[in-house]
């Protein structure tokens, strides 16, 4: 390797004054000077925050990075990017997911890094760390925080989904508030991310199915000590991708999307998945589409018994073979050529897995559920497409018929859901209005609408509802999602009245409301915009800019990279 090739070497192989301003302070951390004379400097770009509960084990991970690339002869520079914690952040993290990508991709292109090791957990944290460095475009790795270890309460296992059924619990009066302030310590007890195959799963999956990490990467629990093993060995292989010049445009193929998306579908992986994969796929420059999701979902059957779809935990998926048995399985359908960050075919990071528990990850001939992935609908109600999970969904509601029952926002929503006069009943769908990317803004996870409460003190479980905004990871029902455009800006679901008839029809993947054009036309000439556009700051530019759901809510000006070339020199 020549020392020229090494991208940090603009820096730090010069001579006179810009040699000696950029390696002196550098040398006040304790760096020797041989670190800076033609070794691979790679970037360890960290999402740890205290107000990221997920991801605040990542000193010590990143630690273990540190090792590796010590080991193959690299040096090791550790730097914070914005965190996203799903569970805290106001209004919603998805707001925010495309301002740490752009804080990604500015800190790696600004600064002296050959490769970068992205570690990153928490919802949001993996898609805007891809996202940022697919905008670079250097060698780059990943590695997952992973999930917690499987919560216990009153002798039941628990997790995330499960704060679901307990406020259904709780609002009909079955669990009291200190039995929820029990489950709370009961259900997060040890580091990491949600331990069913909610959002931060799902990612993690699909990091893996890209062929971005190391095998195992997906399933080994946060506390698990070869979590911090993946890590170590993820900082040795980036030295040598540095050395290879195994770059994301290398990996990163759409035929690499591809397989992603066959193994969510055989997952049961969130519907939030849709987004993030497409806004990567902008970056990197693969023409995906919204219609791919379900065209390659076609023919692959649930294997993952995992919830919200299933029994199972993240703790009984990796002790069952994790995502390496999955894509075993699913060989004959996955494109097994394509290379990871390896250096070597996909196929490699699978041939020799097993798996170890049937009840768990099912095989291709006796899966779990033949209904698989995520599918879309299209209709006069979403034009440019809407997103349903059949696999979480009741199978009788994905054929329906009913009559609309309409909350023109999350404030009217939070007023009237629980209301003993709602005009509701089970047969009706509830529609949430002005939740998608403008509207709200940022996009909530809230399309999966608690059941009314006196429709749940009848026993009523679920019903069809739908909404522009999201769905958590660790959600369930028959719930339609990222309906677009959205009702902000002038979508047909601004138009929905109540008591309007809407169908859905699963089988024919169709959603309408039962009006006709010249309806719709007269309803439009008197509809006027209600959401507020901030004109100020981050919050104005993501409104003004933001794409609709369809092309993966990404800001218009990201799309697309910039390169790891940095135009002007500092001194």
């Amino acid at each position: 390797m020549e020392k020229n090739t090494l991208r940090s070497q603009d820096w730090f192989g010069r001579t006179g004054k810009d040699g000696f301003i950029y390696r002196a302070w550098m040398k006040n951390q304790g760096i020797p000077d041989e670190s800076f004379r033609g070794k691979p400097i790679i970037g360890i770009c960290n999402t740890w925050s205290e107000f990221t509960p997920c991801n605040a084990h990542f000193r010590e991970l990143a630690e273990s990075v540190k090792k590796g690339v010590l080991e193959a002869g690299g040096v090791p520079i550790e730097f914070p990017v914005m965190s996203l914690g799903e569970t805290l952040m106001k209004p919603t993290a998805m707001l925010y997911r495309n301002l740490a990508s752009m804080d990604t991709e500015e800190s790696i292109r600004a600064n002296p890094m050959d490769g970068v090791v992205l570690l990153c957990g928490c919802d949001k944290t993996t898609p805007s760390l891809v996202m940022g460095a697919c905008s670079v475009n250097i060698p780059t790795i990943v590695v997952s925080g992973g999930a917690m270890l499987t919560g216990k309460y009153k002798g039941k296992s628990i997790s995330t989904s499960d704060v679901w059924r307990f406020n259904d619990a709780f609002s009909k009066g079955e669990m009291t508030q200190e039995e929820l302030t029990t489950a709370e310590a009961c259900m997060c007890r040890s580091q990491g991310h949600c331990a069913v195959m909610g959002t931060a799963s799902t990612m993690a999956c699909m990091v893996e199915s890209l062929g971005l990490t190391l095998p195992d990467n997906a399933a080994i629990p946060a506390a698990d000590s070869r979590r911090k093993v993946l890590a170590q060995y993820s900082g040795q292989r980036i030295v040598e991708m540095v050395k290879e010049n195994l770059k994301l445009s290398d990996i990163l193929t759409p035929q690499a999307f591809e397989n992603a998306i066959m193994v969510n579908a055989a997952i049961g992986g969130s519907t939030n998945f849709v987004l993030h994969l497409l806004s990567i796929a902008g970056r990197i420059g693969v023409p995906l589409q919204l219609e791919d999701f379900d065209r390659l979902s076609v023919g692959i059957p649930l294997l993952a018994n995992l919830q919200p779809s299933g029994e199972f935990f993240m703790e009984d998926f990796y002790y069952a073979g994790g995502l390496p048995a999955v894509m075993k399985a699913l060989h004959n359908h996955l494109h097994s050529d394509q290379i990871a960050v390896s250096g070597k075919p996909i196929s490699e990071n699978y041939q020799n897995a097993d798996c170890y528990n049937i009840n768990v990850i099912t095989s291709i001939e006796k899966p779990f559920k033949s209904q698989s992935g995520i599918s879309i609908v299209t209709g006069n109600l979403c034009t440019e497409g809407a997103v349903i999970k059949p696999s979480a969904a009741t199978p009788k509601l994905l054929q329906h018929k009913g009559q609309a029952v309409v909350f023109e926002n999350i404030e009217d929503y939070h007023a009237r859901i629980n209301d003993p006069e709602l005009p509701v009943t089970a047969d009706s769908v509830l529609v949430l209005k002005s939740v998608g990317p403008v509207g709200y803004p940022g996009m909530p996870e809230v399309g999966n609408m608690q059941i009314p409460r006196k429709l749940l003190e009848q026993g009523v479980l679920d019903m069809v509802r739908i909404s522009d905004g999201r769905m958590s990871g660790t959600g369930f029902g028959t719930v339609v999602l990222h309906v677009s455009p959205e009702s902000a800006v002038g979508g047909n679901l601004a138009l929905v009245q109540n008591g309007d008839w809407i169908e859905l029809d699963f089988a024919n993947r169709t959603l309408n409301v039962l009006l006709s054009e010249a309806e719709l036309a007269e309803r439009r000439e008197l509809w006027k915009p209600d959401h507020h556009v901030s004109q100020r700051g981050y919050i104005g530019l993501y409104q003004q800019h933001v794409q609709q759901a369809h092309l993966g809510a990404d800001l218009d000006f990201l799309v697309g990279s910039s390169g790891s070339v940095v135009l002007r020199d500092s001194h």
